[in-house]
């Protein structure tokens, strides 16, 4: 019999070998992410080893204790306040602040959350719309492509870091709701993928398509919502994922220069002024679990979309 053949289940069932098993686990994504994902563990224990060492050497000198390598190790990724807290440490602060926390406590990671998220979702919603708008524009405009693109491109070069703290503070100073003031530094960060990709993908029809539009005499308006705006779904969809992580690191950086006491950025803000290593890579973690669900999301919605447009299997 050969090796690939199925395994007989003591309940009568027919299953597959461990090794075809994990064959077919690595013949996908699964096994790769898995294995990039041991590694990565791997590494964050030697380093947190290797950073957290110096200081727990020098407790062991005053307090005169002696210690195994595996002991001292294990010391080294039990510190209350390491430079490198170990992964262990981080998961049990992200389960005590999310899950073991009344979602609505100002501790909680939950409430935090909602906060950046809130302000994510505000700033990602106006940079689609002003990026959509503005790349329209450009594609029927031959004026506001030679004046505005260059603007455009050039206004990703201001470090959000510089601009940041104005814009905050001068909204706040007009009594715009944080909210807004903070989503619109998301917005400042959202428009410029969305309205790149939208100008490439309103160009990218077929130029005989587009003469058999003038051939029909359609107007720019029908041109636009039956011809280009389809043709653009997919370089929309590539642009909003790109648009929807950055709106998150957009509200994170509105919350961090300006002492907002909610949201992600105050939770790395507060962290850093007390060394809670531990609060600061708990907060970095849930908001790169927070882009990468978004991402996710973005990217169903993508294959729905061009799925029900015939654009995609």
């Amino acid at each position: 019999m050969s090796s690939t053949a199925p395994i007989a289940e003591p309940g009568g069932g027919v299953g597959l070998s461990p090794r075809i098993f994990v064959q077919r686990i690595f013949a996908g994504k699964t096994g790769p992410v898995l294995t990039v994902l041991a590694a990565l563990v791997i590494l964050w224990y030697a380093g947190a080893v290797y950073l957290n060492a110096p200081q727990q050497i020098d407790r062991d000198r005053r307090a005169e204790i002696e210690r195994s390598v595996t002991d001292f190790m294990g010391a080294t990724w039990a510190q209350e306040r390491p430079v490198l807290p170990a992964p262990h440490q981080v998961a049990a602060e992200i389960w005590k602040t999310t899950f073991a926390m009344n979602p609505t406590s100002k501790r909680s990671l939950v409430y935090h959350g909602w906060v950046t998220l809130s302000s994510t979702l505000t700033g990602f919603g106006i940079g689609v719309l002003l990026g959509i708008v503005l790349a329209v524009g450009i594609v029927y405009s031959r004026t506001l492509d030679r004046s505005l693109m260059p603007w455009i491109i050039t206004s990703q070069t201001i470090p959000i870091l510089a601009i940041a703290p104005m814009i905050v503070v001068v909204l706040g100073s007009l009594d715009v709701a944080p909210i807004f003031a903070k989503g619109t530094v998301s917005a400042y960060l959202a428009f410029f993928p969305v309205a790149v990709g939208m100008v490439k993908g309103l160009r990218s029809p077929d130029p005989m398509l587009l003469d058999l539009m003038r051939t029909y005499s359609a107007s720019n308006w029908q041109t636009l919502v039956k011809l280009r705006l389809p043709s653009a779904m997919p370089f929309l969809f590539a642009s909003l994922k790109v648009a929807i992580a950055i709106s998150l690191v957009g509200a994170i950086v509105g919350e961090l220069p300006t002492g907002a006491r909610a949201g992600l950025g105050a939770r790395l803000l507060a962290g850093s002024y007390y060394g809670q290593t531990v609060q600061i890579w708990s907060a970095l973690l849930v908001a790169a679990f927070m882009a990468a669900i978004l991402v996710t999301i973005v990217g169903f919605a993508d294959r729905l979309v061009l799925k029900r447009m015939g654009i995609a299997e």
